[in-house]
């Protein structure tokens, strides 16, 4: 098997089974999850830069200061997308969850037609108006929009959108967008350990010990994902990204028991009726395309999941 593949098949698998780290933390306030998450993600991916030893790319920043306001963008729409995605797993809504990311790819392509004026092809408008069908049917059973699932996909498809023209690299990029986010998230652990709420400190020592392994968890996996791009057909890729999904659904229905009721599960199958026309239209443009370098680190963007 390509090693491509195997990087990006453990990736998603990884994010696919993030529910699993998630719920173990359930007794720590989703917010506070959160913060460690902002910090030591900034100190693990400090570490592997320094033991990496590529800090060339600082350079980049003194010499174009709006990049800094591009990544201070990107890690407003990357803190809004983990902490809902914590608060949905912890909240007994992670099949909401899993939809958000089915429908992300639908919705990075509605907003390159509305923000970046791409043009759709036929079969482009089908899967979304499949897709939305679909939102709409679960809309009208529960009597709500499902905000969760839409919450997710535009704050990542938004993300995907600032990244996709980023000159930094995946673990470059992390680096930035955790460093504006780290003062935030001292600074609010500070003031809870002033009121005697900071969960870390009267935890036992397995919960610290899962707070202090949010930075890898967090970045093991987008260091897998992009050796995984790098090597392999975006094409592939693309498809391969329903793993993530695919397996928090499962965890959902099967392991903690969340309603899937018959609206859901005709809300979901025309999801996946629009998403198997989406990727039928990709299949068949790339059939028409000449072969292409390999995708650079950042390529991959739209096809992972920022949870």
């Amino acid at each position: 098997m390509n090693s491509g593949v195997v990087y990006a098949l453990t990736a998603y698998v990884i994010w696919g089974l993030f529910p699993l780290y998630f719920k173990a933390l359930e007794q720590v306030p989703s917010l506070q999850i959160l913060a460690h998450r902002m910090a030591w993600s900034l100190l693990f991916v400090a570490l592997l830069l320094a033991v990496l030893k590529r800090w060339s790319w600082m350079r980049l920043l003194r010499e174009q200061p709006a990049l800094l306001a591009r990544f201070a963008l990107s890690a407003v729409l990357l803190s809004s997308n983990w902490g809902i995605y914590i608060w949905a797993v912890n909240s007994n809504h992670v099949v909401d969850a899993s939809l958000g990311y089915y429908i992300n790819p639908l919705v990075n392509v509605a907003l390159g037609s509305v923000l970046l004026h791409e043009r759709l092809r036929g079969l482009q408008w089908v899967a979304l108006a499949i897709a939305a069908a679909g939102v709409t049917v679960m809309a009208i059973e529960v009597g709500h929009v499902p905000w969760i699932s839409l919450s997710l996909a535009l704050t990542f498809g938004s993300y995907a959108l600032l990244r996709k023209t980023a000159p930094l690299g995946a673990l470059e990029g992390l680096a930035v967008e955790t460093a504006v986010l780290f003062p935030l998230a001292v600074a609010y652990l500070f003031w809870l350990s002033t009121q005697g709420m900071n969960a870390f400190a009267s935890a036992d020592l397995s919960t610290r010990w899962l707070l202090v392994a949010a930075g890898p968890v967090t970045t093991v996996p987008l260091l897998l994902f992009a050796a995984g791009a790098r090597r392999m057909s975006m094409t592939l890729l693309g498809v391969l990204q329903y793993i993530t999904p695919t397996l928090q659904l499962a965890l959902g229905v099967w392991l903690y028991h969340e309603p899937f009721a018959a609206a859901k599960m005709i809300g979901f199958g025309l999801v996946w009726v629009g998403l198997a026309v989406f990727l039928l239209d990709g299949l068949r443009a790339a059939w028409g395309r000449p072969a292409t370098t390999l995708p650079s680190l950042d390529d991959g963007v739209a096809a992972r999941p920022k949870l």
